[in-house]
């Protein structure tokens, strides 16, 4: 059976944190896919058709990752694309906090769905989407924490 791995997030913009969780992942996956996903909290910068085109960009030429868009409960969205894990990054402890809540209600939604945690590199611990949306609004070099060719 074909293991498959389900990375959801906004992606507003894909990081290099986001690349080196993926990649990582490829060791323990057949198959992950980088699920965006619609968040009432958040306003995005970029609309969804510029983070797939990204995305889709920077793992051109590894067919073992795929890039979809989905509303709804992630492991519902898992459950339809087949996926039997939730594949989630960690920076810090506090990551970890906020992740484990949700990989314990995603449990008792769907039983057969496991969430896996990766630890982000050191070099990507402080690297996040809305830290690079804030220097990219402020105009500032945002070249050191998005992936080559990605730009603004």
């Amino acid at each position: 059976m074909e293991k498959i791995a389900l990375f959801p997030g906004s992606f507003d913009p894909i990081t290099k944190g986001h690349v080196d969780i993926v990649k990582k992942g490829l060791h323990m996956f057949d198959k992950i896919i980088i699920a965006i996903g619609s968040n009432v909290k958040k306003t995005s910068l970029f609309t969804l058709e510029q983070r797939m085109e990204w995305i889709k960009k920077i793992f051109a030429n590894d067919p073992r990752v795929d890039v979809k868009a989905y509303t709804g409960l992630t492991v519902n969205y898992c459950k339809e694309v087949g996926a039997q894990y939730i594949l989630r990054g960690l920076r810090s402890a506090g990551d970890f906090e906020y992740e484990q809540q949700i990989a314990f209600a995603n449990k008792e939604l769907v039983e057969t769905v496991e969430t896996v945690f990766l630890l982000s590199s050191p070099y990507y611990t402080n690297i996040s989407s809305t830290i690079v949306r804030d220097i990219i609004i402020n105009k500032g070099n945002y070249s050191k924490f998005v992936p080559e060719g990605i730009v603004f």
